[in-house]
């Protein structure tokens, strides 16, 4: 069997949210060190607005494979992807190490690699994987950073919907405990709350005081409340709030896979999310199942084509049974993609057929062109 690139396009898109997708009226981030880490642009809010390129490549029998970068990723990087590919035989590739450079290019190239090899071997990619443990996904809600009103009226919409989870961004001045408490208000025991701070609570003192009064019962974790090297400090937060802590490991951030070890030794963390290529998070999920410790597939609030691929490999980690972060449809105002994911009940179904299952939706893709494609 063979399959040999034979050209290859990306596509640079932006996509707006959704109204009401993100924060309430009058609550921006003005951090803009904290946009600029996280690729985000020059606000939070911004997010959305940056630009994503949607690879497509072909081979000789007229196979197209599809994938999505990262936000962010330069148009240099895209090019050499593109270059290290084209050309050759995805049969004769490692997929495990693909010969890509560009920590936020390399998923959307693997993506578009096995969705190229299940169509060509009439396999699902999570096949390719090793096989499927679950054919959909559990999910949490999401939004960004609230009033106490709206917040639980975006918690009371997630419960609704089916989701037992809903996580907030949120920074150092957000009264959380008033976002709690109106939920738990509103929505009694029927959703618990996930709140993501990405380190900005800073350390331990901080961290107490924000959680100081707020009913462990509302709470389902916190996710990389303080700094992540503080370690030690994580484990303290577990032991003195009496509520779940996890560290994301997000390697297209350039953060390393070791760290979760250092985790593991200091027993500082219940579990993980990770962020990363679908053969990454499988053995990361595997890993962290080695321990006794459970995880979810974390996100950046993507599109179609990389959600799709997180819920492959979901669908190959026996140990990813948390509530993963692929709610992108909730906030952006198209996934391009001709069929959505279909959600029910709070889960997302992991999509049959060959490759990766989805197909790119090409009107979409010129609604929201960006700029020139890069052609190889």
């Amino acid at each position: 069997m063979t399959s040999t690139i034979r050209r290859a396009t990306a596509t640079p898109v932006s996509v707006p949210a959704k109204p009401d997708s993100l924060h309430s009226p009058g609550v921006e981030d003005a951090d803009a060190e904290f946009a600029r880490r996280y690729y985000m642009g020059s606000t939070w809010t911004a997010f959305p607005l940056e630009v994503k390129w949607i690879v497509e490549i072909e081979d000789e029998a007229g196979r197209t494979g599809i994938g999505e970068t990262y936000r962010g990723a330069a148009r240099e990087q895209v090019e050499q992807a593109l270059g290290a590919v084209v050309g050759r035989d995805i049969f004769r590739l490692n997929w495990r190490y693909l010969p890509v450079d560009g920590i936020r290019v390399y998923d959307a190239i693997e993506s578009a690699v096995l969705d190229l090899a299940g169509q060509a071997a009439d396999l699902p990619v999570y096949q390719l994987l090793g096989g499927a443990v679950r054919d959909r996904v559990e999910c949490s809600g999401w939004t960004g950073r609230r009033t106490a009103e709206d917040a639980a009226r975006k918690a009371h919409e997630a419960m609704l919907r089916g989701h037992r989870v809903f996580k907030f961004k949120c920074a150092s001045d957000d009264n959380v405990r008033a976002w709690t408490e109106a939920i738990h208000k509103r929505c009694g025991g029927g959703i618990r709350v996930l709140l993501d701070p990405n380190q900005r609570w800073n350390d331990v003192a901080t961290a107490l005081r924000l959680m100081e009064g707020v009913r462990a019962e509302t709470m389902f974790a916190l996710e990389d409340p303080i700094r992540r090297t503080d370690l030690d400090g994580f484990r303290e937060l577990r032991r003195r709030l009496g509520i779940p802590v996890y560290l994301h490991i997000v390697l297209p951030y350039d953060q390393r896979p070791s760290e979760m070890l250092d985790a593991l030794s200091l027993d500082a963390v219940n579990g993980f999310n990770f962020n990363g290529s679908m053969f990454r998070f499988v053995e990361l999920a595997a890993t962290a199942a080695f321990a006794g410790l459970p995880c979810w597939h974390g996100s950046e609030v993507d599109l179609g084509i990389l959600e799709a691929s997180a819920l492959h490999a979901c669908a190959a980690a026996p140990g990813c049974i948390l509530p993963s972060d692929i709610f992108g449809e909730l906030v952006r105002e198209d996934d391009l993609i001709e069929s959505p994911i279909l959600f029910s009940q709070g889960h997302a179904a992991v999509p049959r057929g060959a490759g990766l299952g989805v197909r790119l939706d090409r009107s979409a893709l010129a609604r929201y062109q960006a700029g020139e494609p890069v052609r190889l």
